[in-house]
C-alpha cells in the first residue's frame, strides 16, 4: 500500500510539472508577418496548413506553412494573434 501511495504521489507531481511547462507567452508587439510565396500544391486535394508562430529561445519564431492530406469532415482554422492586458500571444491553428 505504501508503494502505491508513493507511486500516486509521484505521478501527480510529474503531471503538475508537465502542465507547468505549457503556457502562453506574451510580447508587447506582435511580430510582422513574414512575406513568402505559397508553393504549388503537390497533389489534388492537398490542404494548406498556414504558418505558425512558436516560442523558442525567449521569443516567437515563425515556422512556415505546409501542405497535408485533408482530414475527413474537418477544416483547418489558421492561428491568430490575440491581444490582452498582458500583451499579445499566439493562438495556434487547429482542425475543426
Amino acid at each position: 500500500m505504501k508503494t502505491a501511495n508513493k507511486l500516486l504521489i509521484g505521478l501527480v507531481l510529474l503531471g503538475s510539472l508537465l502542465t507547468a511547462c505549457a503556457g502562453d507567452y506574451y510580447v508587447t508587439d506582435q511580430p510582422a508577418e513574414p512575406v513568402y510565396s505559397r508553393p504549388v500544391a503537390p497533389y489534388d486535394g492537398a490542404v494548406w496548413v498556414s504558418g505558425e508562430w512558436v516560442w523558442n529561445g525567449g521569443r516567437y519564431v515563425y515556422r512556415n506553412g505546409y501542405y497535408t492530406r485533408p482530414r475527413t469532415g474537418r477544416v483547418w482554422v489558421g492561428g491568430s494573434w490575440e491581444r490582452s492586458q498582458r500583451g499579445y500571444h499566439w493562438h495556434r491553428g487547429y482542425w475543426r
